[in-house]
């Protein structure tokens, strides 16, 4: 069976269309709140989730998201109730689920077995924002997850040759930030995406995708015009924040223009 992303991105590239990624918190406020808000984003036509499993020291994400793995880790969520997450989603969608996580609850679950585990549950891809590949490749322990897509994060502010090594060892879509930063930071994406995105690519064949910052349909389209997907992740957050009691509802009502936008 192919892997979901990659028959996602194959699908758009036959329409022409660009991939709509949306970032959220697993078990943000709670377990069964959350099912929903993943299943909303798949009815309402996102092509990809990506499901940031929580953890207490979120170095990498803005205030909005730590708040919203807070929230979850209150609520009971753990690593595997994330995956007990997934499968719940499983039984009733086929939408891409990318995890977005640190090193720190893989290594404690056991690298190997997370792997496993995941991809058992219906996981697809997997980004480790403290992982750079190169430091994997030299402890074994690290250099045997499989099962998931390794997607790469690439920033800005990445030097050439590293942006070589990234894009080379990519799989399934590269996460290229917009800009520099923390995730939901304030600041527009950069205007500089068209030659962000075409650095990247003189490197590789596997999809761009672009977040950071993008929280109106107007960004959206904008990013959408040079690279393969647009990601938008505070932005979603923010309204299961706003709006607890029907974040589902709240979140697809948010999200409809923007895939609307993208896919224009």
């Amino acid at each position: 069976m192919p892997n979901r992303i990659d028959a996602v991105f194959s699908k758009l590239r036959e329409t022409q269309s660009t991939a709509f990624v949306a970032y959220v918190a697993a078990g943000d406020p709670d377990f069964e709140t959350s099912l929903e808000v993943i299943k909303g984003l798949a009815d309402a036509g996102a092509d990809i989730i990506e499901l940031g499993l929580p953890f207490s020291d979120p170095l990498a994400d803005g205030i909005v998201n730590q708040m919203a793995a807070d929230r979850a880790l209150k609520s009971g969520m753990t690593t595997p109730r994330s995956l007990d997450l997934i499968r719940r989603f499983r039984e009733t969608h086929e939408t891409p689920i990318v995890l977005f996580t640190y090193l720190n609850p893989v290594f404690t679950y056991g690298f190997e077995k997370f792997h496993h585990d995941a991809a058992e549950a219906g996981a697809d891809g997997i980004l480790l924002l403290d992982l750079p590949p190169d430091e994997a490749a030299l402890n074994k322990d690290l250099a045997i997850g499989a099962g998931l897509k390794h997607i790469r994060l690439i920033a800005p502010t990445t030097p050439p040759d590293r942006v070589k090594i990234l894009a080379e060892s990519a799989e399934g879509f590269i996460y290229a930030l917009s800009r520099t930063g923390v995730t939901g930071a304030h600041g527009a994406p950069s205007a500089n995406i068209a030659e962000l995105v075409a650095s990247i690519k003189s490197h590789t064949d596997v999809p761009v995708c672009v977040g950071f910052g993008v929280t109106t349909p107007e960004q959206a389209a904008m990013v959408a015009k040079s690279a393969d997907g647009v990601i938008v992740g505070s932005a979603i957050v923010k309204q299961i924040e706003l709006h607890p009691t029907h974040a589902a509802q709240a979140v697809r009502d948010f999200t409809a223009p923007l895939i609307a936008a993208t896919k224009s």
